[in-house]
């Protein structure tokens, strides 16, 4: 019985032309896109659709591109999850500064402007309230006064 040492063996399958391109890069793929044009144009068609079909032009739904905004996604949401963390129960806690005093002042000077905020939001939706209860007024008045309109002809048949 004769053994075979395993240890010579390429246990490593053998590269296709597909997997050979892939790791050149897109130039290859673009150069082996123009040949086929150039050769028959219904093959070139089929390869400009296998490579964005596949991806390897990242042009496709698999190119890294919807990766890179979902991983932006997901940083902004990160952001805002720990904004609203600083938030507790709707009151807002600054960092302290360290100097009580200021820090009292501070949340003070805020607490103030929120309620001067509050109350001129309140003027600004009467004040529009009132412009649009004028206006409709306006246009009632306006209905009211207007001249009834000439009754049609009727036609005679």
């Amino acid at each position: 019985m004769k053994y075979v040492n395993v240890n010579n063996i390429n246990m490593e399958p053998k590269m296709g032309i597909a997997a050979r391109l892939d790791d050149i890069g897109k130039p290859a793929w673009i150069a082996l896109m123009v040949a086929s044009f150039i050769v028959f144009w219904p093959l070139g068609l089929a390869m400009l659709a296998f490579l964005i079909g596949s991806g390897r032009m990242g042009c496709g739904r698999h190119g890294d591109r919807w990766q890179r905004k979902m991983e932006r996604f997901q940083e902004k949401m990160g952001r805002m999850q720990e904004m609203a963390e600083r938030w507790h129960g709707g009151e807002r806690r600054p960092p302290s500064s360290g100097n009580r005093a200021f820090d009292e002042y501070r949340a003070e000077t805020l607490k103030r402007l929120e309620e001067e905020e509050r109350e001129f939001r309140d003027f600004l939706d009467r004040l529009r309230f009132a412009k649009d209860k004028a206006e409709f007024d306006q246009f009632l008045n306006d209905r009211r006064n207007r001249p009834p309109a000439p009754p049609e002809p009727q036609p005679q048949g």
